[in-house]
This record gives structure tokens, C-alpha cells and sequence, in this order.
């Protein structure tokens, strides 16, 4: 695959490398562009309906032939040829990748009252002129369904084998800029010189440095040498603060830019950071009335809110916590150990809390920070190696997570059943998913139907219909999009399930708005636990 990638990736031109490198990973922008397609499965249904003059029916059959969206619409563009509602662009000449990418920015910029019929109207005049193969990767580009197991990693092989610069290079300029396109277009232009070049921008946000789950305190200890850091795990929602000069923009973990929702955190930065440029890592809590943590769902209502800002600010308080540095004053500091960078932070924080922090090697010292933090309503705490660089979207051993309930997995929702007696106009039984990198497909690993209080249940129902794909009776197959943390009692083998393993006792803990389907756990990581929790003991002999 990798070779293939590199093959393809040579031949374009300037102007179609930066567009294909995305598309070639199912992405449109990169992630820093707040652009957003908004194109549901079932807008893109109805006018695939619409175009061929089929109906629920011809396309619920033809999908049960399948289970894949994209190879439905490769199928059903086989058979019938679409009929041009619109000729928005007159030619009758085969579509090039920019000329694609054209059609994809003007249904994203479409705004206002009448957005939804021209995006429709544009999703028409482009899926006429689609050849059924073009369809079907079109169709799984616009509702991100991609499931052909090639990701950023294996792209950055291709961009090093195509452009002859070194990996680790590709590596870093993607880690710092977030922008696989603009690496792409870089390398092939200015090779190795260019791409160290590349450098942190305020307001192109970073992906976070991510963690690894371990099980015990004791083995995050071991892990880091006997002496690490441990910081509370609060149960808010991760958030990355730009500053330059009296601007403030503050982005989510999945680098959506989340600042008039928050004014308050806006209003503290703004006067408390003492940097004229940088860029601040944190923690996001919601209060009760008691001054106490609640839970992580309370600050996602606060996320998703657009509109009523100033009551929500009064109904929903939130506080800030500071955890990290990586950019001040024109200075990179990911480079920099955690302990160098920790101590940069509590210098620029002003009057902002800083995440409480205890440096130790003391097993019975660590143990007790871990339950104290506890006891507050976090959910953990984070242990971090003292020497530690920041490594923007790569998951690594350097920072550890220590939970309190260690038998936990974020799964993906793949369907969703009604519920019965007074929960019968609601999708309340969930079909959980792991991802599977090397099929690309979300394989189920279990079913849930407790966890959610009513309030949420009614919410995932509403989310859960927008992203139907087919019915069967009383159960939808949804687009995997919906990712949950779930707790569990174990894993174990079963046949029913294709991976075949399936979860004991499953219980979703909470949804996690701040993380994508392909950042959900994988069966890999099922298949982990399972041989941790059923390791045959140590032979005598």
C-alpha cells in the first residue's frame, strides 16, 4: 500500500498533491481548518435516491448485499445511471481531484438559510458526473467512512519514499503543523531543507500528545524508572489555548475552535498569560453548586452550545487548569523536557491554576495522591516521565494513565436497538465496536443498554437517527461515528461476535464528544486485555 501511495503521490502536480494526500486518508482539510463538509449520511442518501430514482427498499437491498456504504453506491451506480438534475458545471469531461475539492469547499463555505439546499444541489451535480468507483470513494470521503486501513502513518512512508526525505522529518513537520497536505506539497517542493523549515504557528492548533493505560501505580512507576510525575486526571475536557497579543483562541482535543462557548476561560487567559505569544495546554471542569468537579458530560454541554452563551455561563460554571506549555514568545518548547516545560508554565500561568502535581519515587506517597485524587471526583491521575518531550498526536509509554476502574475501553456505536416499556420511543440498546486496522472495519465486541441517564439517552437517540444508515426492524446500523467509554467486569472468548471476543457486563461510563471513531480503542486492544486477564500461570517447571 505504501508503495502504491508513493507511486500515485509522484505524479501529481503541485496544485493536486495537498488535496490527494488528505483525500488519500479520508480527510477533505487538515486538522487545524475549522471547515467543516456538515453532510449527513442521510442527506447524501436522499440525493443518491434522488439521482438514480430508487427507494428505500432497492437501497436497504442492496446494501444487505454488502454491509458498506461505499461498495452500495459503486453497485447501485453500476446498475441504473444517474439522472443530471442540475449542470452546474457543463463539462462532460472526466473530474480531476481539484476539480472535486472545488465541489467539497463550496458545500463546506455554504452558509445561512437556504445552506442545505445548495449543498444538496452540489451533491448532485457532482455524484452525475461520478463514475461508480468514483461514487463509492466520494460517498465514504464526505461521510468519513474510510475502512481501507491507511492512515497518517503509512502516508508519511509514502510521502518519504516519494519525495526522498527523511521519515522522521515527514514525522515532525506533520506532528507540528497538522497539516499532512501541506508536508506532502513541502516535501516534493523543497525536500528535507523545506520540511525543517516548518514550524509551530499560534492559531493552527497542535494534536495532543496522547497516553497510554496501565493498570496500577505501581507499574506506572516502574515504567518511568521509580520516580515520575504524577498529575491529577480530572474528568473535564482536554483544551489547547492560543495567545497573540490580545487574541485568544481556544480549541477542543479535536482542534474545533471552541472560544465563544467558553467566554469565561477567554477572559482569564486573556489577562493572566503572561507571554505575548503562546500556546497553553489544559483542563476544562465543570463546577457544581458545592464548588465540586462534575462530571465530563456537564462541560460538553458547555462545548456544544452556540447560542445563550451568557445563561449557560451562569447555569454551568466552568474553571480552567493548566497542564502544559509547548510555544512562548516564538520559541518551540516540545523539545524540552517535561520537568523544564512545567516550570516555563507556572512562570506564564499568572493566576491560573496549575493541574496539583507530586514528583516521587515513594510507591505508598504515589498511592496516596492517586487515591486523594479520587476522593475529589477525578477520574485518575496521569503519570508523566520527568524527561519527557511533547509529541503532538503520538501515543507513547512517556505518559501513563492510571484509572480508577483499569477495565476500561472507548468503543464505537455501529447500532442502536429501541428500547421497550417507557423507553420504546428511544434508542437505548447499543451495538459496540472495535476498530480493526488491518480490515478497516469496526468488528462488534458487545451489547449496552445501561449507563445513560434518560436525559442523555434522549440525546444519543436524535444523533443516532441523523447518522442512520439502514433499518432492520427495530434496530438501525448507524455510521460509526459515536464513541463511548465503556467499563466492563472481563473480556471473553465468544463465537458470536467475528472478532470473537465480546465484553462481560458492559456498562457505558460516558460518550466522548473529544475523540473520533478511529481514535477508539481496536481489537487489538481487546485482544490485549483478554490474554492479561487469562495468562495461563508460570509453569513450575
Amino acid at each position: 500500500m505504501v508503495n502504491l501511495a508513493a507511486d500515485y503521490l509522484r505524479r501529481l502536480d503541485e496544485a493536486s498533491l495537498p488535496i490527494a494526500a488528505l483525500m488519500v486518508i479520508g480527510e477533505v482539510f487538515p486538522a487545524w481548518d475549522q471547515r467543516e463538509l456538515d453532510i449527513s449520511t442521510l442527506t447524501l442518501l436522499k440525493v443518491v435516491k434522488r439521482l438514480l430514482k430508487i427507494g428505500d427498499e432497492d437501497f436497504l437491498k442492496a446494501f444487505n448485499e454488502t454491509g458498506d456504504l461505499g461498495n452500495t453506491l459503486m453497485g447501485l451506480f453500476k446498475a441504473k445511471k444517474p439522472v443530471k438534475q442540475y449542470t452546474l458545471t457543463p463539462s462532460s469531461e472526466a473530474l480531476t481531484v481539484t476539480d472535486v475539492y472545488g465541489f467539497l469547499v463550496k458545500m463546506a463555505e455554504a452558509k445561512g438559510l437556504y445552506s442545505r439546499r445548495v449543498k444538496e444541489r452540489l451533491l448532485e451535480a457532482l455524484f452525475s458526473r461520478l463514475t461508480p468507483l468514483e461514487a463509492k470513494y466520494a460517498a465514504k470521503l464526505i461521510v468519513k467512512e474510510r475502512r481501507y486501513g491507511f492512515g497518517e502513518n503509512l502516508l508519511e512512508e509514502a510521502l518519504t519514499r516519494a519525495f526522498n526525505v527523511p521519515l522522521e522529518d515527514v514525522r515532525r513537520a506533520n506532528m507540528i503543523t497538522s497539516d499532512i497536505g501541506l508536508v506532502a506539497k513541502t516535501s516534493m517542493k523543497y525536500g528535507v531543507n523545506g520540511l525543517r523549515s516548518l514550524s509551530i504557528t499560534v492559531f493552527h492548533p497542535l494534536k495532543p500528545m496522547l497516553a497510554e493505560n496501565v493498570g496500577s501505580i505501581t507499574e506506572a512507576l516502574k515504567e518511568h524508572g521509580y520516580t515520575t510525575a504524577l498529575e491529577y486526571k480530572l474528568d473535564g475536557a482536554r483544551v489547547q489555548l492560543h495567545k497573540r497579543g490580545g487574541e485568544i483562541r481556544i480549541y477542543s482535543r479535536h482542534l474545533k475552535d471552541i472560544t465563544t462557548s467558553i467566554p469565561e476561560v477567554v477572559s482569564l487567559t486573556l489577562n493572566e498569560l503572561n507571554a505575548e505569544s503562546c500556546i497553553v495546554e489544559g483542563e476544562v471542569v465543570a463546577l457544581g453548586v458545592d464548588g465540586r468537579l462534575r462530571p465530563f458530560q456537564y462541560v460538553m454541554r458547555r462545548f456544544r452550545r452556540v447560542k445563550d452563551i451568557q445563561e449557560m455561563v451562569k447555569e454551568l460554571p466552568v474553571k480552567l487548569y493548566l497542564f502544559d506549555v509547548l510555544y512562548m514568545n516564538g520559541k518551540e518548547l516540545i523539545d524540552e523536557p517535561y520537568v523544564k516545560r512545567r516550570d516555563l508554565l507556572e512562570q506564564v500561568a499568572g493566576d491560573i491554576p496549575l493541574v496539583k502535581r507530586l514528583i516521587t519515587g515513594n510507591v505508598k506517597e504515589a498511592e496516596a495522591f492517586f487515591k486523594e485524587a479520587l476522593s475529589i471526583g477525578c477520574e485518575g491521575v496521569m503519570a508523566k516521565s520527568l524527561q519527557s518531550p511533547y509529541t503532538p498526536g503520538v501515543r507513547g509509554r512517556r505518559w501513563l494513565k492510571v484509572k480508577a476502574t483499569p477495565l476500561t475501553l472507548d468503543l464505537v456505536i455501529v447500532a442502536a436497538e429501541y428500547g421497550y416499556g417507557y423507553r420504546y420511543k428511544w434508542l437505548s440498546n447499543y451495538t459496540l465496536a472495535a476498530y480493526n486496522p488491518r480490515t478497516g472495519a469496526f468488528e462488534p465486541v458487545g451489547k449496552c443498554f445501561t449507563g445513560l441517564r434518560d436525559d442523555e439517552i434522549i440525546y444519543m437517540t436524535e444523533r443516532l437517527k441523523a447518522l442512520s444508515i439502514a433499518k432492520y426492524g427495530r434496530t438501525l446500523i448507524v455510521k460509526p461515528e459515536v464513541v463511548v467509554e465503556v467499563g466492563f467486569a472481563e473480556v471473553q472468548r465468544s463465537p458470536h461476535y467475528r472478532a470473537g471476543y465480546a465484553l462481560r457486563f458492559p456498562r457505558i461510563l460516558r460518550v466522548r464528544e473529544d475523540k473520533g471513531p478511529f481514535e477508539a480503542d481496536t481489537i487489538d486492544k481487546v485482544r490485549e486485555l483478554y490474554d492479561i486477564e487469562f495468562k495461563a500461570p508460570t509453569s513450575a517447571l
